[in-house]
């Protein structure tokens, strides 16, 4: 039987009887579960629910919302390896990439149910006798959550429980390609005794089910990650009619290595941020941006990187997994012709990868030298295990270099130079800056957010910035 939608507190089949099947990346014939394909009727149904629970939901107290998010923390972690082995089978990730995910949405949830239980608002002096001054913190009422495959239970956490625990009713759309685990979390919310109505997810198309989203009267705010060109759509729909909106996007995101760099780190660095969950998340590092006395050592040193790296299915303990879909994989090929068509060198890497117990959407991790720095795959989002390596003379060109892009998510340095690490932090263009790491992972009670085509340049997620997303203020002068 097909996994149902949940819509006001109840599994219900999708009102057009579709299903969709998710199979898995490694063996594409094996089909991992079947879920009910929600439609525009769905979402709309998802809608209404949360309008009609968003009051009594605000006005439960912050202590009793935290409880919820804190037993959803509990059951998820009840649950870790069940959920960790989901999202291998799903998107494809290695258990050692997809088990500390499944970890991070259990953290996300404990933090934001001590943080249900502190929100509120501040006290201030006030000018004359007998007066108060304070404010309120209060929920927008609907938020509708649109998320992506590629960290397919973390980013919904860290959408939802905020959501959840400033007040909001919540209506998420999970990405199709890998939905289990999104619907794991709402089945433990479930579980918590989330009321009905508070919590809806519809697992459908953008055009459909994202649609109604972006568009209901009744949404007061959308929050969205994904592709940048789909971002812009949602963000030119949201604000139509006044939505609060939130939207991240790609990254083109640069590690620069400086001749005072340890290189055998620096290629540790790249190689990690590089190849890691097969090149499939917005921070990758997909340019190293790189000294010339130090040039030719990073990239003897980042190949042998590469070539070591074992690809194949995650639960049989390869290195790197597959790509999501066929789609995803035939992309990354038609950008490794691409480069070089261009002229850039392909050191190693950039080849379908075929194995005899598996059929999957493989691909060696690819690393192009000779790059220059306005070639496409130097300015466009790969979205793969495909690193382009980018010679430059000095600190002023590589910042040039890191900034001449249309995108400003993440971006690292590599430098033994405590000066030029301080100059880096001020001069790059980007949400994530990080000294002497790789661009991707991050820390959860920060805010996260780019620049530029990465971001709507509107509100930040996480940490506290996801709180001020998910509210308004409310300024009260009480004359008494």
């Amino acid at each position: 039987m097909p996994t149902t939608n949940y819509i006001d507190g109840e599994w219900t089949d999708a009102e057009s009887g579709e299903t969709l099947e998710v199979t898995n990346p490694a063996y594409p014939d094996e089909v991992v579960a079947e879920y009910a394909k929600g439609s525009a009727e769905d979402a709309e149904a998802a809608i209404e629910a949360a309008a009609a629970a968003s009051e009594e939901w605000g006005a439960t107290p912050g202590p009793e919302r935290g409880a919820i998010l804190n037993q959803t923390a509990r059951l998820l972690e009840d649950r870790k390896d069940e959920l960790t082995e989901t999202l291998v089978r799903e998107e494809g990730k290695t258990p050692a990439e997809a088990g500390p995910e499944v970890q991070r949405a259990i953290d996300i949830f404990y933090y934001y149910a001590q943080k249900a239980s502190d929100h509120g608002g501040t006290v201030k002096a006030a000018s004359g006798r007998s007066k108060n001054l304070y404010t309120r913190k209060e929920p927008l009422g609907v938020a509708g959550l649109i998320t992506p495959w590629n960290y397919p239970i973390a980013i919904p956490a860290w959408k939802i429980a905020p959501a959840l625990a400033t007040g909001n009713a919540v209506v998420i759309k999970p990405a199709s390609l890998a939905p289990g685990v999104a619907k794991g979390i709402v089945e433990c919310l479930d579980e918590a005794g989330i009321p009905d109505g508070a919590l809806n997810m519809v697992i459908g198309s953008g055009s459909d089910v994202g649609g109604v989203i972006t568009d209901h009267d009744a949404v007061d705010a959308v929050s969205f990650t994904g592709s940048s060109a789909v971002g812009h759509h949602v963000y030119d729909a949201a604000t139509d009619d006044q939505k609060r909106i939130q939207t991240e996007m790609g990254g083109k995101n640069p590690t620069v290595v400086s001749d005072t760099a340890d290189v055998e780190e620096a290629v540790d660095i790249v190689a990690s941020g590089a190849f890691g969950v097969t090149g499939q998340a917005c921070t990758a590092t997909s340019r190293a941006i790189v000294y010339d006395d130090v040039y030719d050592e990073f990239v003897d040193g980042v190949v042998a990187a590469a070539e070591d790296i074992e690809v194949g299915p995650g639960l049989d303990g390869y290195d790197m997994g597959p790509h999501v879909s066929e789609s995803e994989l035939e992309s990354t090929l038609e950008y490794v012709d691409i480069g070089q068509d261009e002229g850039a060198t392909l050191e190693t890497g950039g080849e379908e990868v075929e194995l005899d117990d598996a059929d999957g959407y493989f691909v060696s991790p690819a690393v192009f030298s000779d790059v220059d720095p306005e070639m496409d795959i130097a300015q466009e989002e790969v979205f793969g295990p495909v690193l382009s390596v980018i010679r430059v003379e000095n600190y002023e060109e590589a910042v040039e270099v890191a900034n001449g892009v249309d995108y400003g998510l993440a971006a690292s340095i590599v430098t033994d130079d405590h000066s030029e690490a301080n100059r880096y932090v001020e001069d790059i263009e980007a949400g994530v800056v990080k000294l002497n790491e790789k661009t991707t992972g991050l820390e959860l009670h920060v805010p996260f957010g780019g620049m530029k085509n990465s971001s709507s340049n509107t509100y930040r997620e996480q940490g506290d910035d996801a709180l001020e997303f998910f509210t308004t203020t409310k300024t009260v002068y009480d004359n008494y």
